[in-house]
């Protein structure tokens, strides 16, 4: 078998079901599996997708074993020369899984492989490219210089070599994760990405960057301002310091120590902060009823998303400064939407696919029946 695709599931059965939808197209000719391992959803994941998806394999789990960890049961249980793990909120490009193996055959030392991920909006995600968090990376990074870590010097139209691969598309050698070990569930969500992407470079293997699109709606439900965000992602940064550079010096190691928890304080503090403008009702919402819609497909999509915009409180406009472009995917490929869409080069425009079969528009933010 050339490919196993792992994708960890909790609670977004919808973006799932898109993701699922768009493998399809992408796993045409390939000799390939997909695995899907819930963690323990509760949004009935399981049930909806399997009666859907006869053809992948779903493991359901009791509680919530984290991602990496989850992660992990896939890949043990997986057959393929090749292991992608993909985060269930992206939608690939029909030629992305082919570009991909036909670049991992010709360079045999290439143990990962990421791809060029883009936003909603059509801008190439930073987290694409990035370089290994060394002490003085982590630090200046920290202090809102990010070029360095983001290997901002790499150019976005060629395959380059890179250190570390985003965990949302990873696309991993079989040799190389025999040879180096599989996800460490010291990690329970963040930061596993860059430690297995950092252990492949000191095994000897080199890690690339492929400029291939996807789209990643980077876990838009994610409350990056909640308690358990904050207390979650900056303990995987002290785990990833503390396994990789423990040995450093007090002097040099200190102010490391003291970025990362000075961050990790004042993200506490500004939600803290939040949760109390919430509480007296200083926040104003967004209003997404004054977001526009237009909508590019065939008559007849046009005609069932112009019924469910109006189900939803929406109505959709003919000229778009501001909202979504919904993306009738039986008109258009995955690939020719990323590609128009990029082309727009517009922060207020966003992607939102149509699927005729489920009847469905998906935007970052929310899902329209």
């Amino acid at each position: 078998m050339k490919l196993s695709v792992i994708i960890v599931n909790y609670n977004v059965r919808y973006y799932l079901e898109q993701c699922l939808i768009s493998l399809q197209k992408a796993l045409q000719g390939i000799d390939a599996e997909v695995i899907v391992v819930d963690n323990h959803s509760r949004d009935d994941s399981v049930a909806y997708l399997s009666a859907r998806f006869e053809q992948v394999r779903f493991i359901k789990r009791n509680h919530n074993l984290g991602f990496s960890r989850a992660n992990n049961v896939g890949i043990r249980q997986s057959q393929g020369e090749y292991v992608l793990l993909l985060n269930p909120d992206t939608v690939v490009g029909e030629s992305t899984l082919r570009d991909s193996l036909a670049f991992m055959d010709e360079h045999q030392q290439a143990g990962g492989l990421g791809v060029r991920m883009i936003h909603p909006n059509g801008r190439d995600a930073m987290e694409s490219r990035r370089g290994v968090p060394t002490p003085m990376t982590a630090f200046l990074k920290m202090c809102g210089n990010g070029k360095r870590y983001y290997m901002t010097h790499l150019s976005w139209d060629k395959p380059e070599r890179i250190n570390i691969i985003s965990g949302a598309f990873l696309m991993l050698r079989r040799a190389a994760i025999d040879k180096v070990g599989l996800l460490d569930e010291d990690f329970f969500m963040y930061g596993e990405d860059i430690d297995l992407s950092f252990r492949l470079l000191k095994g000897g293997f080199e890690n690339w960057y492929l400029p291939s699109r996807i789209l990643h709606y980077k876990g838009e439900s994610t409350q990056k301002t909640s308690f358990r965000y904050v207390h979650v992602f900056y303990d995987a940064m002290l785990i990833f310091f503390r396994k990789h550079y423990g040995h450093l010096s007090f002097l040099l190691s200190f102010p490391i120590k003291t970025a990362i928890y000075g961050k990790a304080f004042f993200a506490l503090l500004s939600a803290q902060v939040e949760r109390m403008r919430k509480g007296l009702g200083f926040v104003i919402r967004q209003n997404h009823q004054d977001l526009d819609f237009v909508i590019k497909g065939s008559p007849e999509a046009v005609s069932d998303c112009w019924d469910i915009l109006n189900r939803n409180g929406y109505h959709p406009v003919c000229e778009l400064q501001k909202g979504y472009v919904i993306y009738d995917t039986s008109t258009y490929s995955y690939d020719e939407i990323f590609r128009m869409h990029t082309m727009e080069q517009a922060d207020e425009k966003y992607i939102a696919l149509y699927n005729r079969d489920t009847h469905m528009i998906i935007t970052g933010e929310e899902v329209m029946l």
